[in-house]
């Protein structure tokens, strides 16, 4: 089974604004809402790709309620914790004439020790060997700065594999606790090793130290339209972004990239395999409005436009 946590969950509010223009009113052409926050986005992934995976979280209030209740709708498992105060809602701005996406977060809720610490008992209790457990997003006020190395430790301990896509301080304390898969992009591994990191050569050679300094198995470095590095400890495959995809939505990208992912280590594919999967969820979801997942069949057309090398 695959696990999703999601501590800092959000109800998107995805508006399209041509012309945004900041100090003038903007009218809203376009307007959805989807349940969203990092694991959920991959929850609702791993279902379009044919997989089964366990929402894990909190919520708060009438919106929890909403991405619950939305979330249920879809046919994913859900095993939640409710807390006092209401979730989060992010404000995604897209703008289709200068081509722009821009995202207003709110911070969320403060969730108290005692109810992260009853997440933490209830939800490892489930998992067992084999399982994938994904670590993602930002984490609540109140909560531990280390709660996602606490998560990587216990799970591990059950026999599970462990994805983390975080970044900043989260990333770095969780690294310790030696994850199997990590998700950064250029941007945050360059920061990690305080370094300039280019090309993939550069970029890959990072990766190896910090799979060797930590006891990492996989990572996969995400470099935005220029594609994506995967780097394992027999070889690493450079897959080249698609071009020429109608961009509905950035946001969820790459969780549906990390959803990709899980499926494919479930299902034991081959690190080309994973590849091409990967590369063209990604995209595929790219070409969607707000966080929706895209449909398999959009998925499976772009697989053999995938162009990757190994490096």
């Amino acid at each position: 089974m695959i696990y999703t946590v999601t501590l800092n969950p959000a109800l998107d509010k995805t508006v399209e604004i041509p012309k945004l223009t900041i100090d003038v009113m903007n009218r809203i052409t376009v307007m959805r809402t989807d349940p969203g926050g990092k694991g959920i986005n991959v929850s609702k992934v791993i279902d379009k790709l044919g997989g089964k995976s366990v929402a894990v979280g909190i919520l708060g209030g009438h919106t929890g309620e909403s991405i619950l209740s939305a979330v249920k709708k879809m046919g994913i498992e859900t095993d939640f914790e409710f807390v006092e105060g209401e979730t989060r809602t992010n404000l995604k701005i897209v703008d289709p004439v200068l081509h722009t996406n821009t995202d207003i977060n709110e911070p969320g809720v403060t969730v108290s020790e005692e109810v992260m610490n009853k997440l933490l008992e209830k939800v490892p209790g489930k998992v067992k060997e084999g399982d994938i457990v994904i670590l993602s997003g930002s984490i609540p006020k109140g909560t531990p700065k280390d709660i996602y190395a606490q998560w990587i430790k216990i799970c591990k301990g059950k026999g599970a594999k462990v994805f983390l896509d975080a970044d900043g301080e989260q990333l770095e304390i969780g690294l310790a606790a030696s994850p199997y898969l990590i998700k950064p992009n250029n941007h945050e591994l360059s920061a990690l090793l305080n370094q300039k990191l280019e090309t993939p050569k550069e970029l890959e050679s990072a990766a190896k130290e910090l799979m060797k300094k930590y006891g990492i198995g996989k990572i996969v470095v995400s470099m935005g339209g220029e594609g994506a590095l995967y780097v394992t400890n027999e070889k690493t495959i450079y897959a080249e972004g698609l071009i020429k995809v109608p961009v509905g939505s950035t946001v969820g990208a790459g969780d549906s990239v990390v959803a990709a992912l899980a499926v494919a280590e479930e299902k034991g594919l081959s690190l080309e395999e994973t590849v091409k999967l990967s590369t063209a969820t990604g995209a595929a979801n790219v070409m969607c409005s707000g966080t929706q997942a895209a449909e398999y069949d959009v998925i499976e057309g772009l697989i053999p436009k995938v162009v990757y090398r190994q490096i």
